[in-house]
Protein backbone atom coordinates (compact mmCIF):
# COMPACT_ATOMS: atom_id res chain seq x y z
CA UNK A 1 0.00 0.00 0.00
CA UNK A 2 1.48 3.67 -1.35
CA UNK A 3 -0.13 6.70 0.07
CA UNK A 4 2.06 9.68 -2.49
CA UNK A 5 3.27 12.31 -0.75
CA UNK A 6 2.67 15.68 -1.65
CA UNK A 7 5.08 17.50 -4.29
CA UNK A 8 5.27 20.48 -2.50
CA UNK A 9 6.84 18.95 0.60
CA UNK A 10 4.09 20.02 2.77
CA UNK A 11 5.05 19.37 6.51
CA UNK A 12 2.34 17.61 8.53
CA UNK A 13 1.37 17.79 12.37
CA UNK A 14 2.51 20.95 13.10
CA UNK A 15 1.35 21.06 16.70
CA UNK A 16 4.01 18.39 17.39
CA UNK A 17 7.09 20.27 16.05
CA UNK A 18 9.14 23.51 17.46
CA UNK A 19 6.39 26.44 16.80
CA UNK A 20 6.99 30.11 16.84
CA UNK A 21 3.15 31.41 16.42
CA UNK A 22 2.81 34.47 14.09
CA UNK A 23 -0.80 34.81 14.93
CA UNK A 24 -1.60 38.60 15.93
CA UNK A 25 -2.04 41.64 14.89
CA UNK A 26 -0.93 42.69 10.83
CA UNK A 27 -0.40 45.83 9.34
CA UNK A 28 -2.46 45.84 5.86
CA UNK A 29 -2.95 47.66 2.70
CA UNK A 30 -5.96 47.30 0.87
CA UNK A 31 -5.00 47.75 -3.08
CA UNK A 32 -7.77 47.48 -5.43
CA UNK A 33 -5.24 48.21 -8.56
CA UNK A 34 -2.52 46.20 -7.25
CA UNK A 35 -0.54 49.17 -7.31
CA UNK A 36 1.79 47.32 -5.35
CA UNK A 37 2.06 44.23 -7.65
CA UNK A 38 2.21 45.82 -11.11
CA UNK A 39 3.47 49.31 -12.32
CA UNK A 40 1.46 51.98 -14.46
CA UNK A 41 2.47 50.44 -17.34
CA UNK A 42 1.10 46.85 -15.76
CA UNK A 43 4.07 45.26 -15.78
CA UNK A 44 4.93 43.02 -12.50
CA UNK A 45 7.22 45.37 -10.56
CA UNK A 46 10.82 44.66 -10.58
CA UNK A 47 12.12 42.50 -7.16
CA UNK A 48 13.99 45.74 -6.46
CA UNK A 49 11.55 48.24 -6.99
CA UNK A 50 11.08 50.42 -4.38
CA UNK A 51 7.49 50.70 -4.83
CA UNK A 52 6.87 47.04 -4.48
CA UNK A 53 4.84 46.82 -1.43
CA UNK A 54 6.75 43.53 -1.08
CA UNK A 55 9.79 46.15 -0.15
CA UNK A 56 10.29 48.23 2.75
CA UNK A 57 7.55 51.34 3.32
CA UNK A 58 11.02 53.18 5.26
CA UNK A 59 12.07 55.88 3.34
CA UNK A 60 16.09 55.69 3.27
CA UNK A 61 16.30 59.40 3.60
CA UNK A 62 14.21 62.76 3.00
CA UNK A 63 13.97 62.80 -0.68
CA UNK A 64 13.18 59.02 -0.86
CA UNK A 65 9.22 59.03 -1.81
CA UNK A 66 6.96 56.26 -0.42
CA UNK A 67 3.26 55.96 -1.92
CA UNK A 68 2.77 53.12 0.29
CA UNK A 69 3.05 52.20 4.11
CA UNK A 70 1.99 50.14 6.42
CA UNK A 71 1.18 51.18 10.23
CA UNK A 72 -1.09 50.47 13.38
CA UNK A 73 -3.79 52.13 12.35
CA UNK A 74 -4.86 49.97 9.42
CA UNK A 75 -4.57 46.24 11.13
CA UNK A 76 -6.53 42.80 10.93
CA UNK A 77 -6.57 39.52 13.42
CA UNK A 78 -4.66 36.92 12.06
CA UNK A 79 -6.26 34.04 11.82
CA UNK A 80 -9.47 35.73 10.75
CA UNK A 81 -11.25 36.40 7.81
CA UNK A 82 -10.92 40.11 6.34
CA UNK A 83 -14.91 40.34 5.34
CA UNK A 84 -15.74 40.16 9.52
CA UNK A 85 -13.77 42.47 10.61
CA UNK A 86 -14.95 46.23 9.11
CA UNK A 87 -17.55 47.46 7.40
CA UNK A 88 -15.35 48.13 4.63
CA UNK A 89 -14.53 44.50 3.89
CA UNK A 90 -17.90 42.94 3.73
CA UNK A 91 -18.56 42.50 -0.18
CA UNK A 92 -14.61 42.74 -0.74
CA UNK A 93 -13.11 40.95 -3.03
CA UNK A 94 -9.43 42.05 -4.55
CA UNK A 95 -5.95 42.43 -3.06
CA UNK A 96 -4.70 43.21 0.65
CA UNK A 97 -1.46 43.09 1.46
CA UNK A 98 -1.04 41.90 4.88
CA UNK A 99 2.49 43.01 6.92
CA UNK A 100 4.20 41.15 9.83
CA UNK A 101 7.75 42.29 11.39
CA UNK A 102 9.65 39.21 13.61
CA UNK A 103 12.71 38.65 15.42
CA UNK A 104 14.24 35.02 14.97
CA UNK A 105 17.20 33.24 15.75
CA UNK A 106 17.64 29.79 15.50
CA UNK A 107 18.39 27.38 17.79
CA UNK A 108 21.03 25.73 15.90
CA UNK A 109 22.62 27.13 12.40
CA UNK A 110 22.45 23.69 11.02
CA UNK A 111 18.40 23.84 11.45
CA UNK A 112 15.84 24.63 8.95
CA UNK A 113 13.06 27.35 8.88
CA UNK A 114 9.56 26.90 7.48
CA UNK A 115 7.11 29.27 7.14
CA UNK A 116 3.53 27.27 7.47
CA UNK A 117 0.00 28.81 6.32
CA UNK A 118 -2.93 27.14 7.77
CA UNK A 119 -4.89 28.54 4.80
CA UNK A 120 -5.05 31.75 3.15
CA UNK A 121 -8.48 32.60 0.74
CA UNK A 122 -7.43 32.99 -2.40
CA UNK A 123 -4.11 32.89 -3.72
CA UNK A 124 -1.34 34.01 -1.68
CA UNK A 125 2.54 35.44 -2.78
CA UNK A 126 4.40 35.11 0.18
CA UNK A 127 7.65 37.51 0.47
CA UNK A 128 10.36 37.84 3.18
CA UNK A 129 12.63 41.02 3.32
CA UNK A 130 11.99 41.88 -0.01
CA UNK A 131 12.61 38.35 -1.35
CA UNK A 132 9.65 36.32 -2.96
CA UNK A 133 9.27 32.77 -1.13
CA UNK A 134 6.45 31.32 -3.30
CA UNK A 135 2.70 31.83 -4.29
CA UNK A 136 0.11 29.10 -3.31
CA UNK A 137 -3.46 28.82 -4.82
CA UNK A 138 -6.50 27.00 -2.86
CA UNK A 139 -8.65 29.17 -0.18
CA UNK A 140 -8.23 26.03 2.20
CA UNK A 141 -5.13 23.75 2.15
CA UNK A 142 -1.99 24.40 4.44
CA UNK A 143 1.26 25.12 2.48
CA UNK A 144 4.72 26.23 3.54
CA UNK A 145 7.98 27.32 2.18
CA UNK A 146 11.40 27.24 3.62
CA UNK A 147 13.20 30.15 4.79
CA UNK A 148 17.11 29.78 4.01
CA UNK A 149 19.78 31.45 6.14
CA UNK A 150 20.52 34.39 3.43
CA UNK A 151 16.63 35.51 3.88
CA UNK A 152 16.26 35.19 7.74
CA UNK A 153 17.45 38.02 9.64
CA UNK A 154 17.89 37.81 13.81
CA UNK A 155 15.90 41.41 13.98
CA UNK A 156 12.97 42.83 12.31
CA UNK A 157 12.10 40.48 9.70
CA UNK A 158 9.89 42.00 7.09
CA UNK A 159 7.34 39.69 5.92
CA UNK A 160 4.56 40.78 3.57
CA UNK A 161 1.67 38.50 2.23
CA UNK A 162 -0.33 39.73 -0.85
CA UNK A 163 -3.66 38.28 -0.50
CA UNK A 164 -6.33 37.99 -3.33
CA UNK A 165 -9.43 36.62 -2.99
CA UNK A 166 -10.99 36.62 -6.12
CA UNK A 167 -12.98 34.61 -7.86
CA UNK A 168 -11.95 32.76 -11.49
CA UNK A 169 -13.50 30.64 -13.95
CA UNK A 170 -10.29 28.64 -14.03
CA UNK A 171 -10.01 28.30 -10.56
CA UNK A 172 -11.35 26.23 -7.54
CA UNK A 173 -14.13 27.27 -6.68
CA UNK A 174 -14.68 28.83 -10.22
CA UNK A 175 -16.62 31.92 -10.17
CA UNK A 176 -19.83 30.41 -9.09
CA UNK A 177 -20.97 28.77 -5.67
CA UNK A 178 -23.56 28.94 -2.80
CA UNK A 179 -21.03 30.64 -0.02
CA UNK A 180 -19.49 33.76 0.88
CA UNK A 181 -16.18 34.85 -0.05
CA UNK A 182 -14.16 35.23 2.71
CA UNK A 183 -10.83 36.63 1.65
CA UNK A 184 -7.74 36.82 3.99
CA UNK A 185 -4.68 34.50 5.99
CA UNK A 186 -7.83 32.33 7.73
CA UNK A 187 -5.50 29.73 9.26
CA UNK A 188 -2.62 29.55 11.78
CA UNK A 189 0.11 30.71 10.95
CA UNK A 190 3.37 29.63 12.69
CA UNK A 191 7.81 29.48 11.94
CA UNK A 192 8.68 25.64 11.89
CA UNK A 193 11.68 25.12 12.85
CA UNK A 194 13.57 21.69 12.58
CA UNK A 195 16.73 19.70 12.26
CA UNK A 196 18.90 19.33 8.68
CA UNK A 197 17.55 15.70 8.76
CA UNK A 198 13.98 15.56 9.60
CA UNK A 199 11.10 13.49 9.36
CA UNK A 200 8.46 15.35 6.72
CA UNK A 201 5.78 13.02 6.30
CA UNK A 202 4.44 9.68 7.59
CA UNK A 203 1.10 7.50 6.94
CA UNK A 204 -0.03 4.96 9.67
CA UNK A 205 -2.85 3.19 9.00
CA UNK A 206 -4.76 -0.11 9.27
CA UNK A 207 -4.50 -1.99 5.78
CA UNK A 208 -7.85 -2.74 4.30
CA UNK A 209 -9.45 -5.34 6.39
CA UNK A 210 -9.27 -8.36 3.35
CA UNK A 211 -5.52 -7.83 3.65
CA UNK A 212 -5.57 -8.64 7.46
CA UNK A 213 -7.32 -7.40 10.41
CA UNK A 214 -4.66 -5.95 12.36
CA UNK A 215 -1.74 -5.20 9.90
CA UNK A 216 -0.33 -1.66 10.51
CA UNK A 217 1.07 -0.32 7.05
CA UNK A 218 2.34 2.97 5.25
CA UNK A 219 5.15 4.69 4.93
CA UNK A 220 7.63 7.52 6.55
CA UNK A 221 9.79 9.75 4.59
CA UNK A 222 12.83 11.18 6.46
CA UNK A 223 14.54 14.56 4.44
CA UNK A 224 18.25 14.80 3.66
CA UNK A 225 18.58 11.32 5.03
CA UNK A 226 21.15 8.52 4.05
CA UNK A 227 20.51 5.59 2.41
CA UNK A 228 20.16 2.98 5.46
CA UNK A 229 19.56 5.27 8.27
CA UNK A 230 17.69 4.14 10.38
CA UNK A 231 13.71 5.33 11.51
CA UNK A 232 11.80 4.11 14.80
CA UNK A 233 8.40 3.69 14.77
CA UNK A 234 7.25 2.75 18.02
CA UNK A 235 3.14 2.44 19.72
CA UNK A 236 4.11 2.48 23.63
CA UNK A 237 0.50 1.40 24.60
CA UNK A 238 1.03 -1.83 22.64
CA UNK A 239 4.23 -2.11 23.65
CA UNK A 240 5.72 -2.21 19.69
CA UNK A 241 8.54 -0.73 18.88
CA UNK A 242 9.83 -1.41 15.65
CA UNK A 243 13.18 -0.33 13.14
CA UNK A 244 12.67 0.63 9.96
CA UNK A 245 15.47 1.45 7.21
CA UNK A 246 15.27 4.25 4.70
CA UNK A 247 15.23 3.75 0.71
CA UNK A 248 17.54 5.70 -1.13
CA UNK A 249 14.57 8.20 -1.75
CA UNK A 250 14.43 9.06 2.09
CA UNK A 251 11.05 6.92 2.49
CA UNK A 252 10.88 3.50 4.89
CA UNK A 253 7.94 0.62 4.73
CA UNK A 254 5.89 0.30 7.52
CA UNK A 255 4.36 -3.21 7.61
CA UNK A 256 3.44 -4.64 11.00
CA UNK A 257 0.64 -6.73 12.91
CA UNK A 258 -1.03 -5.21 16.37
CA UNK A 259 -2.80 -8.30 17.66
CA UNK A 260 -3.56 -6.27 20.80
CA UNK A 261 -5.31 -3.20 19.12
CA UNK A 262 -8.03 -1.44 20.45
CA UNK A 263 -10.01 -0.36 17.09
CA UNK A 264 -11.50 3.25 16.90
CA UNK A 265 -14.98 3.52 16.80
CA UNK A 266 -18.22 5.51 17.35
CA UNK A 267 -18.73 4.58 21.57
CA UNK A 268 -14.38 4.31 21.71
CA UNK A 269 -12.85 6.62 19.57
CA UNK A 270 -9.83 5.16 21.16
CA UNK A 271 -6.30 6.95 20.11
CA UNK A 272 -2.69 5.76 21.02
CA UNK A 273 0.59 7.34 20.97
CA UNK A 274 2.69 7.29 17.85
CA UNK A 275 6.36 7.99 18.47
CA UNK A 276 8.83 7.93 15.28
CA UNK A 277 11.82 8.72 16.23
CA UNK A 278 14.94 9.37 13.95
CA UNK A 279 19.18 10.22 15.40
CA UNK A 280 18.05 13.62 14.81
CA UNK A 281 14.33 14.37 14.82
CA UNK A 282 11.55 13.06 16.97
CA UNK A 283 7.66 13.78 16.34
CA UNK A 284 4.24 12.29 18.05
CA UNK A 285 0.80 12.31 17.32
CA UNK A 286 -2.46 10.64 18.63
CA UNK A 287 -3.42 8.12 15.68
CA UNK A 288 -6.93 5.86 15.57
CA UNK A 289 -6.74 2.70 13.87
CA UNK A 290 -10.33 1.18 12.18
CA UNK A 291 -11.35 -0.48 9.15
CA UNK A 292 -13.66 1.24 6.87
CA UNK A 293 -15.12 -0.56 3.62
CA UNK A 294 -18.19 -0.84 1.97
CA UNK A 295 -19.02 -4.80 1.55
CA UNK A 296 -22.14 -5.01 -0.98
CA UNK A 297 -24.50 -2.18 -0.30
CA UNK A 298 -23.61 -2.02 3.27
CA UNK A 299 -20.82 0.30 5.00
CA UNK A 300 -18.91 -1.63 7.55
CA UNK A 301 -16.71 0.23 10.68
CA UNK A 302 -14.46 -2.69 11.54
CA UNK A 303 -16.21 -5.02 10.39
CA UNK A 304 -20.08 -3.87 11.46
CA UNK A 305 -22.58 -2.14 8.90
CA UNK A 306 -22.87 1.54 10.52
CA UNK A 307 -26.23 3.70 9.74
CA UNK A 308 -24.71 7.42 9.22
CA UNK A 309 -26.73 10.00 11.02
CA UNK A 310 -25.22 13.18 9.74
CA UNK A 311 -25.48 17.01 8.83
CA UNK A 312 -23.69 18.93 6.89
CA UNK A 313 -21.53 22.00 8.02
CA UNK A 314 -20.01 24.74 6.63
CA UNK A 315 -16.97 26.24 8.52
CA UNK A 316 -18.93 29.88 9.89
CA UNK A 317 -19.90 30.54 12.86
CA UNK A 318 -23.75 32.55 12.26
CA UNK A 319 -23.33 35.19 15.55
CA UNK A 320 -20.61 35.92 14.34
CA UNK A 321 -20.56 36.18 10.56
CA UNK A 322 -17.05 34.72 9.88
CA UNK A 323 -15.08 31.88 8.92
CA UNK A 324 -14.32 29.35 11.81
CA UNK A 325 -10.73 29.16 12.58
CA UNK A 326 -10.36 28.54 16.92
CA UNK A 327 -10.61 25.70 18.63
CA UNK A 328 -13.38 26.81 20.63
CA UNK A 329 -15.34 27.31 17.30
CA UNK A 330 -14.70 23.67 16.40
CA UNK A 331 -15.96 22.19 19.90
CA UNK A 332 -19.25 24.59 18.97
CA UNK A 333 -19.72 23.50 15.75
CA UNK A 334 -19.16 19.20 16.34
CA UNK A 335 -20.96 20.28 19.75
CA UNK A 336 -24.01 21.15 18.11
CA UNK A 337 -23.99 17.86 15.50
CA UNK A 338 -23.29 15.80 18.76
CA UNK A 339 -26.46 17.04 20.61
CA UNK A 340 -28.75 16.54 17.22
CA UNK A 341 -27.56 13.02 17.67
CA UNK A 342 -24.94 12.81 14.60
CA UNK A 343 -22.31 10.36 14.32
CA UNK A 344 -21.05 11.70 11.22
CA UNK A 345 -20.51 15.29 9.60
CA UNK A 346 -20.38 16.19 6.03
CA UNK A 347 -17.80 19.15 6.26
CA UNK A 348 -18.78 21.10 3.11
CA UNK A 349 -17.70 21.76 0.47
CA UNK A 350 -14.28 22.50 1.06
CA UNK A 351 -11.36 20.92 3.60
CA UNK A 352 -12.09 22.42 7.12
CA UNK A 353 -9.93 23.66 9.73
CA UNK A 354 -7.39 21.16 11.12
CA UNK A 355 -8.67 21.81 14.76
CA UNK A 356 -12.66 20.22 13.25
CA UNK A 357 -10.85 16.66 11.98
CA UNK A 358 -8.60 16.50 15.21
CA UNK A 359 -11.44 16.60 17.56
CA UNK A 360 -13.45 14.79 15.25
CA UNK A 361 -10.96 11.81 15.94
CA UNK A 362 -11.09 12.39 19.87
CA UNK A 363 -14.98 12.86 20.09
CA UNK A 364 -15.86 9.36 17.78
CA UNK A 365 -18.01 11.77 14.99
CA UNK A 366 -17.11 10.17 11.37
CA UNK A 367 -16.15 12.96 8.60
CA UNK A 368 -16.81 13.02 5.00
CA UNK A 369 -14.43 15.79 3.70
CA UNK A 370 -14.53 17.32 0.84
CA UNK A 371 -12.79 19.89 -1.92
CA UNK A 372 -14.54 22.53 -3.23
CA UNK A 373 -15.10 21.28 -7.28
CA UNK A 374 -18.08 22.62 -7.24
CA UNK A 375 -20.89 23.08 -9.53
CA UNK A 376 -20.03 24.87 -12.85
CA UNK A 377 -16.11 24.35 -13.18
CA UNK A 378 -14.26 24.06 -15.89
CA UNK A 379 -14.42 20.30 -16.97
CA UNK A 380 -12.62 20.94 -20.09
CA UNK A 381 -9.41 22.63 -18.60
CA UNK A 382 -6.55 20.17 -18.23
CA UNK A 383 -5.23 22.96 -16.17
CA UNK A 384 -8.26 23.10 -14.18
CA UNK A 385 -8.35 19.39 -13.25
CA UNK A 386 -4.65 19.92 -12.32
CA UNK A 387 -5.62 22.87 -9.87
CA UNK A 388 -8.28 20.34 -8.62
CA UNK A 389 -5.82 17.35 -8.47
CA UNK A 390 -3.85 19.84 -6.33
CA UNK A 391 -6.08 20.71 -3.79
CA UNK A 392 -7.26 16.65 -3.09
CA UNK A 393 -3.82 16.25 -2.41
CA UNK A 394 -3.24 18.80 0.21
CA UNK A 395 -6.31 18.13 1.74
CA UNK A 396 -5.80 14.22 1.85
CA UNK A 397 -1.60 14.55 2.82
CA UNK A 398 -3.02 16.99 5.91
CA UNK A 399 -5.92 14.21 7.39
CA UNK A 400 -4.54 11.18 6.19
CA UNK A 401 -3.73 9.73 9.54
CA UNK A 402 -7.57 11.65 10.79
CA UNK A 403 -9.41 7.83 12.23
CA UNK A 404 -12.62 9.73 11.56
CA UNK A 405 -12.44 10.69 7.76
CA UNK A 406 -14.22 7.66 6.10
CA UNK A 407 -14.97 9.42 2.94
CA UNK A 408 -12.64 11.82 0.45
CA UNK A 409 -15.17 13.56 -1.55
CA UNK A 410 -14.47 15.28 -4.84
CA UNK A 411 -17.41 17.37 -5.66
CA UNK A 412 -20.98 18.69 -4.74
CA UNK A 413 -23.31 18.91 -7.61
CA UNK A 414 -21.46 18.70 -11.06
CA UNK A 415 -24.11 18.51 -13.97
CA UNK A 416 -23.91 15.21 -16.37
CA UNK A 417 -21.91 15.23 -19.34
CA UNK A 418 -19.20 13.01 -20.56
CA UNK A 419 -16.42 15.52 -20.16
CA UNK A 420 -17.36 16.35 -16.39
CA UNK A 421 -17.91 12.54 -15.46
CA UNK A 422 -13.79 12.02 -17.07
CA UNK A 423 -12.83 14.69 -14.94
CA UNK A 424 -14.50 13.62 -11.83
CA UNK A 425 -13.36 10.16 -12.24
CA UNK A 426 -9.75 10.85 -12.51
CA UNK A 427 -10.46 13.01 -9.51
CA UNK A 428 -11.52 9.64 -8.34
CA UNK A 429 -8.56 7.63 -9.37
CA UNK A 430 -6.00 10.53 -7.79
CA UNK A 431 -7.76 9.74 -4.25
CA UNK A 432 -7.55 6.44 -4.67
CA UNK A 433 -4.18 6.35 -5.48
CA UNK A 434 -3.16 8.96 -2.43
CA UNK A 435 -5.14 7.09 -0.11
CA UNK A 436 -6.21 3.29 -0.98
CA UNK A 437 -7.76 3.33 2.67
CA UNK A 438 -10.70 4.95 2.76
CA UNK A 439 -13.77 5.50 0.89
CA UNK A 440 -14.50 8.04 -2.06
CA UNK A 441 -17.54 9.64 -3.44
CA UNK A 442 -19.58 13.20 -4.52
CA UNK A 443 -22.94 14.45 -4.34
CA UNK A 444 -24.30 13.44 -7.59
CA UNK A 445 -26.99 14.63 -9.77
CA UNK A 446 -30.61 13.91 -9.50
CA UNK A 447 -32.49 12.36 -11.95
CA UNK A 448 -36.29 13.87 -10.56
CA UNK A 449 -38.27 12.23 -13.67
CA UNK A 450 -41.33 10.39 -12.49
CA UNK A 451 -41.79 6.36 -13.23
CA UNK A 452 -44.52 5.18 -10.81
CA UNK A 453 -43.33 7.84 -8.92
CA UNK A 454 -39.38 6.08 -8.78
CA UNK A 455 -37.03 9.02 -8.97
CA UNK A 456 -33.52 7.43 -9.58
CA UNK A 457 -30.15 8.56 -9.08
CA UNK A 458 -28.77 7.62 -12.50
CA UNK A 459 -26.18 9.91 -12.39
CA UNK A 460 -23.03 8.39 -14.62
CA UNK A 461 -20.05 9.26 -12.03
CA UNK A 462 -22.01 6.54 -9.87
CA UNK A 463 -20.15 3.64 -11.62
CA UNK A 464 -16.94 5.13 -10.44
CA UNK A 465 -17.23 6.01 -6.52
CA UNK A 466 -17.85 3.54 -3.49
CA UNK A 467 -21.39 5.33 -2.26
CA UNK A 468 -23.92 6.54 -4.12
CA UNK A 469 -24.61 10.06 -2.87
CA UNK A 470 -27.28 12.46 -3.72
CA UNK A 471 -28.56 15.84 -3.17
CA UNK A 472 -32.65 15.86 -2.57
CA UNK A 473 -34.86 19.04 -1.93
CA UNK A 474 -37.88 17.37 -2.57
CA UNK A 475 -41.03 19.77 -0.69
CA UNK A 476 -38.43 22.82 -1.34
CA UNK A 477 -37.07 23.41 -5.18
CA UNK A 478 -40.00 21.57 -6.53
CA UNK A 479 -43.29 20.55 -5.29
CA UNK A 480 -44.61 21.07 -1.41
CA UNK A 481 -43.76 18.94 1.68
CA UNK A 482 -46.57 16.31 0.90
CA UNK A 483 -44.86 15.54 -2.69
CA UNK A 484 -42.19 12.99 -0.28
CA UNK A 485 -45.39 11.06 0.47
CA UNK A 486 -45.68 9.37 -2.68
CA UNK A 487 -41.68 9.83 -3.58
CA UNK A 488 -39.82 6.88 -3.67
CA UNK A 489 -35.47 6.79 -4.46
CA UNK A 490 -33.43 4.00 -6.17
CA UNK A 491 -30.36 3.87 -8.15
CA UNK A 492 -29.50 0.99 -10.49
CA UNK A 493 -26.17 0.88 -8.95
CA UNK A 494 -25.69 -2.02 -6.16
CA UNK A 495 -23.92 0.29 -3.58
CA UNK A 496 -24.87 1.74 -0.72
CA UNK A 497 -26.77 5.01 -1.00
CA UNK A 498 -26.68 7.84 0.92
CA UNK A 499 -28.89 11.55 0.71
CA UNK A 500 -25.41 13.90 0.86
CA UNK A 501 -28.34 17.05 1.62
CA UNK A 502 -32.03 18.05 1.64
CA UNK A 503 -33.50 20.83 3.90
CA UNK A 504 -35.57 23.98 3.71
CA UNK A 505 -35.52 27.45 4.58
CA UNK A 506 -36.53 28.95 7.72
CA UNK A 507 -36.00 32.70 9.64
CA UNK A 508 -35.51 31.91 12.99
CA UNK A 509 -37.85 33.70 15.32
CA UNK A 510 -40.22 33.92 12.49
CA UNK A 511 -43.46 31.82 13.45
CA UNK A 512 -46.66 31.28 11.42
CA UNK A 513 -49.15 28.47 9.50
CA UNK A 514 -47.22 25.37 8.50
CA UNK A 515 -47.72 26.23 5.11
CA UNK A 516 -46.05 29.40 4.87
CA UNK A 517 -42.57 29.90 3.33
CA UNK A 518 -39.77 30.57 5.19
CA UNK A 519 -41.62 29.89 8.68
CA UNK A 520 -39.88 27.60 11.19
CA UNK A 521 -42.95 26.01 11.07
CA UNK A 522 -42.72 25.39 7.09
CA UNK A 523 -39.24 24.08 7.83
CA UNK A 524 -40.78 21.51 10.41
CA UNK A 525 -42.80 20.10 8.51
CA UNK A 526 -40.44 19.74 5.84
CA UNK A 527 -38.21 17.41 7.91
CA UNK A 528 -41.82 15.24 9.27
CA UNK A 529 -42.58 14.53 5.75
CA UNK A 530 -39.00 13.86 4.70
CA UNK A 531 -38.27 11.53 8.10
CA UNK A 532 -41.40 9.68 7.25
CA UNK A 533 -40.09 9.30 3.60
CA UNK A 534 -37.14 8.33 5.23
CA UNK A 535 -38.52 5.10 7.03
CA UNK A 536 -39.38 3.43 3.63
CA UNK A 537 -36.17 4.44 1.52
CA UNK A 538 -34.46 0.70 0.47
CA UNK A 539 -32.81 -1.56 1.93
CA UNK A 540 -29.26 0.13 0.53
CA UNK A 541 -30.17 3.44 2.45
CA UNK A 542 -27.53 4.28 4.53
CA UNK A 543 -27.27 7.69 6.07
CA UNK A 544 -28.12 11.25 5.08
CA UNK A 545 -26.33 14.54 6.38
CA UNK A 546 -29.14 17.37 5.81
CA UNK A 547 -28.14 21.35 4.73
CA UNK A 548 -27.42 22.17 7.45
CA UNK A 549 -26.34 22.43 11.01
CA UNK A 550 -26.65 26.45 11.26
CA UNK A 551 -27.67 29.10 9.15
CA UNK A 552 -24.47 31.15 6.86
CA UNK A 553 -23.93 33.90 4.51
CA UNK A 554 -24.30 33.71 0.79
CA UNK A 555 -24.58 36.49 -1.57
CA UNK A 556 -26.82 34.54 -3.83
CA UNK A 557 -29.49 34.53 -1.33
CA UNK A 558 -31.45 37.93 -2.31
CA UNK A 559 -34.83 38.53 -0.79
CA UNK A 560 -35.01 41.39 0.73
CA UNK A 561 -37.63 40.24 3.80
CA UNK A 562 -36.41 36.62 4.49
CA UNK A 563 -33.09 36.38 3.47
CA UNK A 564 -30.82 39.44 3.45
CA UNK A 565 -27.93 37.61 2.03
CA UNK A 566 -28.12 34.58 4.17
CA UNK A 567 -28.89 30.86 3.81
CA UNK A 568 -31.05 30.04 6.35
CA UNK A 569 -31.38 26.06 5.84
CA UNK A 570 -29.58 25.84 9.23
CA UNK A 571 -31.40 24.04 12.07
CA UNK A 572 -29.56 26.31 13.90
CA UNK A 573 -30.49 30.23 13.24
CA UNK A 574 -28.49 33.46 12.81
CA UNK A 575 -28.00 33.37 16.59
CA UNK A 576 -26.89 29.92 17.57
CA UNK A 577 -30.76 29.23 18.35
CA UNK A 578 -31.78 25.96 17.45
CA UNK A 579 -34.94 25.79 15.00
CA UNK A 580 -38.25 24.00 15.51
CA UNK A 581 -36.61 21.19 13.11
CA UNK A 582 -33.86 20.69 14.93
CA UNK A 583 -36.49 18.39 17.84
CA UNK A 584 -37.69 16.55 14.36
CA UNK A 585 -34.47 15.67 13.19
CA UNK A 586 -33.17 14.65 16.70
CA UNK A 587 -36.33 12.50 17.34
CA UNK A 588 -35.18 10.71 14.29
CA UNK A 589 -31.85 10.18 15.05
CA UNK A 590 -32.35 9.21 18.49
CA UNK A 591 -34.53 6.29 17.29
CA UNK A 592 -32.24 5.42 14.54
CA UNK A 593 -29.84 5.35 17.46
CA UNK A 594 -31.65 2.20 19.07
CA UNK A 595 -31.56 0.40 16.31
CA UNK A 596 -29.00 0.69 13.98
Amino acid sequence: MQLAANGADLLTNIPARKVTSLNGKWQYIIDIYETGFYDYRYKERAENDPEAYWNTDVPAHSLDRKEHGYNDTYTLNVPGDWNSQADKFLYYEGTVWYKKSFDYQKSSKSNKLYLHFGAVSYRADVYINGKKLGMHKGSFSPFNFEITDSLLKEKDNFLVVKVDNRRYANEIPTLNTDWWNYGGIIRDVSLVELPNTFISNYFVQLAKPNVATNLIRGWIDVKNAALDDEVTIEIPELKITKKLRLNSEGRAIINFNAPKLIKWSLTNPKLYQVNITTASDKISEKIGFRNIEVQGEKILLNGESVFLRGISVHAEIPEEGRRAHTQKDAEKLLGWARELGCNMVRLAHYPHDEKMTRLADSLGLLVWSEIPVYWTIDFKSEEVLSKAKTQLDEMIDRDKNRASIIIWSVGNETPVSEVRTRFMKSLLDEARKMDPTRLVSAALEVNYHSEENMRWIDDPLGEYVDIVSFNQYLGWYGGTPESCRTANWGTHYKKPLFISETGAEAVGGYHAKTNQLWSEEFQEWFYKEQVAMLKRMPSNFVGISPWLLADFRSPRRNNPVYQQGWNNKGLYDQQGRKKKAFYVLKAYYDELSKTK
